[in-house]
């Protein structure tokens, strides 16, 4: 498409109506700094109640970043970094979070881990998320494993996807595109498309819901050669959910999941296919039983991996399958002490040259003290159970302590916490290098902060880190997986601000500082900030407006071997939205790298321009 073809389009979805109504004073300070966390306890508590800063995004937001990745959304929170998300959709996305890797980042779905055994790192492949089914994120900075187990040690993203209207039928159907271009190559050809169409609803005690999406990514190579040469990338994903509320305590839902994306990549033959095909497909069930003050949940899922990569080398397939269970009882004594007893399962398998598997057994338990003084502890243990390595012990302790001002709070907070990463498959039975006689890497980090809120106006939280890395898992001279002797430390600290001036105007700000040490810091920039402005033009239309600075960071040249400084750079997005029918059809405008920026992320992979999408959403 020709760039004066897309200037037109983007007027006529982006102009009508714009200041044609007056400004709707509403909830959005409350919703916005009166936030209720449920992650880092399992239990519905105020924010002040709670000793960590957990960040949440929320519907609203993840409606203002339509048309992006989920990758893309969460790599604008303080302490992570996800390297590849400002690249080609397709690139391999690495995670780190607090100076970690992606190993020790969990990612949940609806209270059920997801995490590929057949893979090398046996970490979940973010690719494969669809985000017009998510209703909210919810991210745990620090160790976690207390309540969520193996590989929860920098960081946990609890994700929650969309539930069934009350309505007996209902619909949303979204569709936008978009230029997929490089700085150099500013050409305005559409290289972009993505769907989604969804149908849910509730039939007195029956509720169901059913989803479609897919997206499609051309005009980019995911290595940077003169020719550019486009690989493409798509992805398609169905889910199904159906539930019964067998009487007001009592609720089963059980659902399932295909996720589908191929990827082509560049290799070291140009004429081989150089194509990846992933494969997830889950089943599961969650159920909840309330009685008194409590409840009992459990949450069940299987879930089965299949990656086919067809390329210089041949075709390889991986293919791998975890069960997981997770059965717990909360309990509420005299309205102050807030209980989680459980027992976590996980069976996880493989075939390399024989199928492969092994099985964790965890009882574990959390308590929360809330004060009626503003003293708040949040307090557990897990015992790992493993059927390779035998037992392995973590526990936390974190308390607050909440000054009430006039106007708001002040909130101090601390925590010491221990958490383990088990040897994934491959490091103990894969064919090269395996070791079944492999312990967990163990971490243990150290926490302190200070947040500050003044009425539903402002609040600024700051959060110092430590972490110690020991039993790490690496190889030896005959690349046989050991854990090293050497120790990693990393540590940082994390300023997070909101300020509402206008119930139509926002600001949000965090910065990141992170120091690793005791290895290559790799792809982890020591310096690192997001600033975003939203305002409401009107009840029918906003914008925002956002600027993303990651410093100077270090990347291995497997040409020789070295590790070499990446040039810190910076972006700057917008996006507008504006509802043509309340709450029923809104158009939007996204414009990402509005400047235009020429810079590196990863040595060697391409980067994108200043590239525009347009789109709609309709809700039935």
């Amino acid at each position: 498409m020709k760039k004066n073809h897309l200037w037109l389009i983007t007027a006529l979805l982006a102009g009508k109506g714009i200041f044609a109504q007056n400004v709707q004073q509403d909830s959005l300070k409350v919703q916005q700094l009166d936030e209720v966390v449920v992650s880092d306890s399992k239990f519905e508590l105020k924010r002040e109640n709670s000793g960590k800063t957990v960040i949440k995004i929320t519907a609203e937001e993840m409606q203002r970043n339509q048309g992006r990745t989920v990758a893309e959304i969460i790599n604008t929170k303080s302490g992570i970094e996800i390297a590849g998300s400002r690249g080609r959709d397709g690139d391999v996305l690495g995670v780190y979070a607090r100076g970690g890797r992606g190993r020790q980042v969990l990612i949940i779905i609806d209270g059920v881990r997801v995490q590929d055994p057949s893979t090398f790192s046996a970490e979940y492949d973010l690719r494969l998320l669809a985000p017009n089914t998510i209703e909210s994120i919810e991210i745990i900075k620090g160790a976690a494993s207390t309540l969520y187990g193996t590989n929860a040690v920098t960081a946990v993203i609890n994700i929650t996807t969309k539930k069934s209207s009350k309505k007996k039928i209902a619909g949303n159907f979204e569709t936008s595109i978009g230029t997929n271009q490089t700085a150099e190559d500013q050409n305005y050809n559409i290289g972009s498309i993505q769907n989604s169409a969804n149908v849910n609803g509730t039939f007195g005690k029956f509720n169901y819901g059913v989803d479609f999406s897919n997206r499609y990514k051309s005009g980019l190579s995911a290595a940077v050669t003169p020719e550019n040469e486009e690989d493409i990338f798509s992805h398609f994903s169905t889910n199904v959910k159906l539930g019964y509320q067998f009487s007001e305590n009592f609720m089963v839902q059980v659902y399932g999941n295909q996720t589908k994306f191929k990827n082509e990549y560049d290799a070291t033959m140009a004429e081989a296919p150089n194509l990846g095909e992933n494969e997830q497909q889950r089943v599961g069930l969650s159920s909840e039983f309330g009685y008194g003050k409590g409840s009992i949940h459990l949450n069940a899922a299987y879930t089965d991996y299949e990656s086919v990569a067809n390329d210089t080398f041949g075709e390889s397939v991986t293919k791998g399958s975890n069960w997981v269970l997770d059965v717990y009882n909360k309990y509420v004594f005299g309205e102050q002490f807030y209980t989680i007893l459980g027992v976590n399962y996980i069976k996880d398998e493989a075939i390399f040259a024989d199928e492969v598997d092994f099985t964790i057994v965890d009882p574990y338990a959390n308590m929360v003290y809330v004060s009626d003084f503003g003293f708040n502890l949040n307090a557990g243990a897990r015992l790992n159970n493993h059927s390779e390595y035998g037992n392995h012990f973590v526990y936390n302790v974190n308390p607050s302590y909440v000054f009430d001002t006039e106007n708001g709070y002040v909130k101090l907070m601390g925590s010491y916490a221990t958490s383990y990463i088990t040897p994934n498959l491959t490091q103990l039975f894969g064919a090269f290098g395996g070791n079944p006689a492999l312990e967990p890497e163990e971490n243990s980090t150290i926490e302190g902060g200070i947040e500050f809120k003044l009425n539903n106006s402002f609040r600024i939280s700051t959060v110092y880190f430590d972490r110690n890395e020991t039993n790490t898992i690496g190889y030896d001279a005959n690349f046989m997986s050991i854990n090293v002797a050497d120790e990693i430390n990393a540590n940082g600290v994390e300023v997070e601000a909101t300020w509402l001036p206008l119930a139509n105007l926002s600001f949000n700000v965090n910065y990141t500082f992170t120091e690793r040490k005791g290895d290559n810091a790799i792809r982890i920039p020591k310096h690192k900030a997001n600033v975003s402005l939203w305002y409401r033009f009107c009840e029918s239309t906003d914008a925002s407006l956002t600027y993303a600075y990651t410093g100077e960071r270090f990347d291995t040249d497997f040409t020789t071997f070295s590790d070499l400084a990446l040039e810190p750079f910076s972006l700057l997005n917008f996006s507008i939205r504006h509802e043509l029918i309340n709450n029923k059809l809104n158009v939007f405008l996204n414009v990402d790298n509005l400047l235009n920026e020429d810079y590196r992320e990863l040595l060697g992979f391409t980067t994108r321009g200043r590239n525009f999408r347009v789109g709609l959403n309709l809700n039935l």
